[in-house]
């Protein structure tokens, strides 16, 4: 089982950037594949990105492609979470998860558990 621990958050100005970091801990991150998610006040959680446990496959939320970027460094168990171009509407908690099933590569097949605390972006205008 993996446990996850995110950082990085933090107030922002619109067009801003920041980076997100959950470190993982278990011996299956490197089987796993990792993903992003975020909730709002007063909003349902909604994915954010995602990344196959080789690290070969991305995939995005269409309200996020080309301004954030998830990649995973095994070799320090953790997956970040590069945000650039801030909007208000980026606002929220942003949770990290792992899928409960190992070596999982396309999409639509991750089952994501394990959530962490989560860390606050705000982004001011």
């Amino acid at each position: 089982q993996v446990h996850v621990v995110e950082s990085g958050g933090g107030l922002v100005q619109v067009g801003g950037s920041l980076r997100l970091s959950c470190a993982a801990s278990g011996r299956t991150f490197s089987s796993v594949a990792m993903g992003w998610f975020r909730q709002a006040p007063g909003k349902e959680r909604e994915f954010v990105a995602a990344i196959s446990w080789s690290g070969g496959n991305t995939c995005y939320a269409d309200s996020v492609k080309g301004r954030f970027t998830i990649s995973r460094d095994s070799a320090k168990n953790t997956v970040y979470l590069q945000m650039d171009n801030l909007k208000p509407e980026d606002a929220a908690i942003y949770y990290c998860a792992a899928d409960r099933t190992l070596y999982n590569y396309a999409c639509n097949s991750f089952d994501f558990g394990s959530w962490g605390q989560g860390t606050q972006v705000t982004v001011s205008s």
